[in-house]
Formats: structure tokens, C-alpha cells, sequence
């Protein structure tokens, strides 16, 4: 708990802890996007807002969600990212990515491609096994890219 709030963790009254952290959050997000635009900027700055999963669409003891790995949001802005796109798309319950199903391996290289850095140069052989940031996976998500 910070500050009185039990941040984004809600397995118990989601629709209240979301809320709450929604409307503490959204302001700043905006100010920090319009200020790198009023700077010039947000061209050249990646801003991802992301969780390390995704809520089930069913509830946890009434009113709570799981944490759910087969399914989550996140927004990227500024720094090549094609704005206002959409990618991907989870079942109508919110549970399972069906369209353009992604691995966080792809989120990886295609953030470190944003960065100028070539995923597959970093790898590295270790113990009889290629190793690197993105694991042996990852591609970049070139339809999300200006």
C-alpha cells in the first residue's frame, strides 16, 4: 500500500482501485505527453505505460481479478510509434489474445529497435546456449512503427 492506496494489485474491489489509481494517474500521464510534444520531443522519447499482466475477466472472490498472462493492454506513444493504432485483440471476455497474439519477447525487440539496437546483436553464447535480452525470440512489431 502507498499512500493510503493499494495501487494497481486489485485481487479485492477492482472497480474502486482501478478508479481510483485511474483518475491519480491520468492527468500527469497527460501533462508528461503534452509537455514532450510542446518540446519537441515526443518524437525522439518512447513512453510505455504497461502492467506485468493482465486482469481475468471473471472475479476473485467476488470483486477482484486474477493476474491473467494470456491477455493484457498497453499503450506506447511518442518515440516512432505510430499513434491512435491498435494492435491485437483479446476473445470478446477479455481472456485470450486471438488476434495478433504477441510474446513480451516482441514488445522487447521492437522497444530496443525504438532505441537503435538490433536485439539479435546483443546475443551471446553461455553454457552450450544462445542467451540474450530478448531470450532466442523476439520480433519487432514493424505494423506499430511511423
Amino acid at each position: 500500500m502507498v499512500n493510503g492506496y493499494q495501487r494497481w494489485d486489485a485481487h479485492s474491489d477492482l472497480v474502486t482501485n482501478h478508479s481510483t489509481n485511474a483518475r491519480a494517474v491520468d492527468q500527469p500521464i497527460a501533462g508528461l505527453i503534452r509537455d514532450l510534444k510542446s518540446r519537441g520531443l515526443l518524437d525522439e522519447t518512447l513512453v510505455v505505460w504497461s502492467g506485468e499482466f493482465g486482469r481475468t475477466p471473471f472475479a476473485q472472490g467476488g470483486k477482484g481479478r486474477d493476474h491473467n498472462e494470456h491477455g493484457f493492454s498497453l499503450w506506447m506513444a511518442g518515440g516512432g510509434i505510430k499513434p491512435g493504432v491498435t494492435y491485437g485483440a483479446t476473445d470478446d471476455w477479455g481472456y485470450k489474445s486471438v488476434d495478433n497474439p504477441l510474446q513480451i519477447h516482441d514488445l522487447h525487440a521492437t522497444m530496443l529497435h525504438q532505441l537503435g539496437i538490433d536485439h539479435e546483436e546483443l546475443t551471446y553464447r553461455f553454457s552450450g546456449r544462445d542467451i540474450r535480452l530478448t531470450d532466442v525470440h523476439g520480433k519487432v512489431i514493424e505494423d506499430i512503427l511511423l
